[in-house]
């Protein structure tokens, strides 16, 4: 889990018509993380990939949102070209986030908007939760709680599932210094008060619908959250109006 695959899809902004620079972030503990910028007048707009895949990755909806927005992708620590031997499941992540939206504060933008795809996606609400920058959120399918989705990897082991997730949340107490009970979307979406729109397939088979309701419920005190519940389509099949919807979403939020 800590260790994915390192994928490089081989694709740049360049091969979408996109004029762009090769940046590079350097995080906190001293990691450098590859980045793309895509210069455009207005506000920007982060966007934050998935596990186990790279920046390339959205580069389609990079394309559809740069018409309105500057664009910054760049690869979470240990994806894609970016350094990093291990992924914490979110827990560095944030610090990954924190030196991208300090490089957009840097460049003289004021509104800055987020969007995230799974990992991507919790990273975003819970960095959201405490980082005023941010000022509007978009995510499709994030998980809710990670020692829920550990009760869903290990599913098929029925009862023996509880003591390995707790094995787990030991193990990264141990090595990585962290509880991921405390990796909660789900209790930071609670304190969200600007604009959040959620995105979840009913028929996700690697995030649960169960996290999309749980979201919901932990915003029910946000009147500008926004939810998109679709009946069919897989982990990562993103519908063919979806680049459009966020653009919608994006315009209202960051006027």
């Amino acid at each position: 889990m800590t260790h994915p695959p390192k994928i490089v899809i081989g694709t740049t902004p360049g091969n979408y018509g996109l004029n762009y620079e090769d940046i590079e972030l350097k995080t906190e503990d001293g990691l450098k993380l590859a980045g793309w910028y895509i210069p455009q007048v207005g506000s920007a707009i982060i966007l934050v990939h998935g596990y186990p895949a790279e920046k390339a990755d959205l580069l389609p909806l990079a394309k559809i949102l740069s018409t309105n927005y500057s664009i910054l992708l760049f690869d979470l620590r240990s994806f894609g070209k970016s350094d990093g031997k291990y992924t914490t499941l979110g827990k560095k992540e944030l610090w990954d986030l924190d030196v991208a939206l300090d490089w957009l504060k840097n460049k003289g933008y004021e509104k800055i908007g987020i969007f995230g795809f799974s990992l991507g996606g919790a990273v975003a609400i819970m960095k959201a939760a405490d980082d005023p920058r941010i000022a509007a959120v978009a995510a499709y399918a994030p998980f809710a709680d990670l020692k829920l989705l550990g009760y869903d990897a290990y599913k098929n082991l029925w009862l023996l599932k509880y003591p390995l997730v707790e094995l787990l949340a030991f193990w990264s107490k141990l090595f990585f210094d962290y509880d991921i009970a405390a990796l909660s979307p789900e209790k930071a979406a609670a304190r969200l008060q600007i604009p959040i729109f959620l995105f979840h397939q009913k028929q996700d088979a690697q995030i649960p619908f169960e996290h999309a309701l749980k979201l919901k419920d932990a915003l029910s005190q946000n009147p500008r959250a926004e939810f998109d519940f679709r009946e069919t389509g897989s982990h990562g099949d993103f519908p063919f109006d979806f680049g459009q919807t966020l653009l919608k979403f994006f315009k209202k939020s960051l006027k």
